[in-house]
């Protein structure tokens, strides 16, 4: 059983780390908590779960994903995100408190 299927039923925020496929261009946007620019895309995970990624490039280095790429994702799911499930905490955290995460694309680790 993947991660994210143990994730999914649990309606809580939890790690998980698994493989798919990019499905959108990145886009950009300012975090209205964080005050820092994200990174978000798409991706359809290997048990195909459609799921958005959300990565802080203030903390991380962009990851430079085009449709159909594969990649290998590390951080946190929140389930019962609106409009649809998400995966940020996709990078390091500089304080040490939470599980770092990353984003593995042709061979390169951007965390």
């Amino acid at each position: 059983m993947s991660m994210l299927a143990i994730g999914f039923p649990q309606h809580r925020p939890s790690e998980v780390t698994f493989d798919g496929t990019v499905t959108s261009a990145p886009h950009f946007f300012y975090g209205s908590r964080t005050h820092a620019v994200h990174e978000a895309f798409n991706v359809r995970s290997d048990d195909g779960r459609p799921l958005e990624i959300v990565d802080n490039v203030a903390l991380a280095p962009r990851v430079p994903v085009v449709v159909g790429d594969r990649v290998a994702i590390r951080g946190e799911l929140i389930p019962d995100a609106k409009p649809g499930p998400l995966v940020h905490w996709t990078h390091h955290d500089p304080a040490g408190i939470h599980p770092d995460g990353y984003i593995d694309l042709n061979g390169k680790r951007y965390a």
